[in-house]
């Protein structure tokens, strides 16, 4: 399992959306979730690393000291989060086949969780990443600022995303408040990355020429 999961970030774009493409389960909507969000934390990363060491943006020098740790950080956690998408799956395939009882009634809970988890993690991260686009557009050269859009409207993408795989995996839970409790905090951060994007490209739009 942990070469497979390897050898799925190691592909090529191409290969990697002809294995999307393909009949099989994984690569799925989630693992695509995470190399979205992974693409954004790296332009925001290139946008930073542009601007950085440039005379007009020399005040901020310490503050994308602090900020560049931050978007490599989110990077891998991304990255991480692809493999855990693709185990998540495989252990809820794995549940179900086992034979009827109490063990595949326990398993299967536990894989519904950890597929509810993931993307929750996901979505958590890819607001950390908005909120520091939305602090860097004021310090990014405007060369990059279309950049950092992009950036942005990835990281909101993925939060989109990751409600869809949240909100398709509740009906499982056999805790039906918790399941109510967890597709509205799911749909509120779709409308928190709304609003982050939307202040982002606010604040962008003065930058823009």
């Amino acid at each position: 399992m942990a070469n497979e999961e390897k050898d799925l970030l190691a592909l090529s774009v191409r290969d990697f959306a002809s294995a999307t493409a393909d009949r099989t389960p994984t690569p799925g909507g989630g693992s695509v979730a995470g190399v979205v969000a992974a693409m954004a934390a790296a332009l925001a990363e290139m946008s930073l690393k542009f601007t950085q060491g440039k005379k007009k943006f020399a005040e901020h020098e310490q503050y994308y000291s602090h900020l560049l740790p931050r978007l490599e950080r989110a990077r891998k956690m991304f990255e991480q989060l692809v493999h855990d998408d693709v185990a998540a799956y495989t252990l809820y395939q794995q549940s179900t086949r086992l034979a009827d009882g109490p063990e595949k009634d326990q398993a299967v809970a536990i894989a519904t969780a950890a597929a509810i988890d993931v993307p929750r993690e996901l979505a958590k991260t890819a607001l950390a990443l908005l909120e520091d686009l939305e602090s860097f557009a004021g310090r990014c050269s405007q060369m990059l600022i279309s950049d950092l859009a992009a950036a942005g409207a990835l990281a909101a993408a993925c939060v989109r995303l990751c409600d869809y795989n949240v909100r398709v995996n509740t009906p499982h839970l056999s805790d039906r408040r918790a399941a109510v409790e967890i597709n509205q905090a799911s749909r509120e951060d779709v409308r928190r990355a709304s609003r982050m994007l939307e202040m982002l490209e606010l604040a962008i739009a003065g930058i823009m020429p």
